[in-house]
């Protein structure tokens, strides 16, 4: 019989610290605040590339060169459980 060896919380701390790192690269943040701007959320261009989410827009000297809303990713959700292995 296999024994199953349990790993402490620090282990899994260090995996969902590594996941949201990991997740947290893929998304556009505010320059400012260094917030993620939430789906729906108008977020403003600076010339440069900075970007301004709607809090902190009014905080930043500069007009905004251009503004768009933030779209959220799509989950296609796929029923597998007639699928044979």
């Amino acid at each position: 019989m296999a024994t199953q060896e349990h790993h402490g919380p620090e282990l899994e701390l260090a995996l969902l610290r590594r996941g949201v790192d990991e997740r947290s690269n893929e998304f556009e943040r505010c320059t400012r605040c260094h917030r993620t701007p939430l789906i729906g959320e108008r977020i403003y261009e600076y010339p440069g590339g900075k970007l301004a989410c709607e809090l902190c827009r009014h905080q930043l000297p500069a007009a905004p060169a251009s503004s768009r809303i933030v779209h959220g990713h799509t989950i296609r959700i796929i029923d597998q459980r007639g699928a044979t292995a």
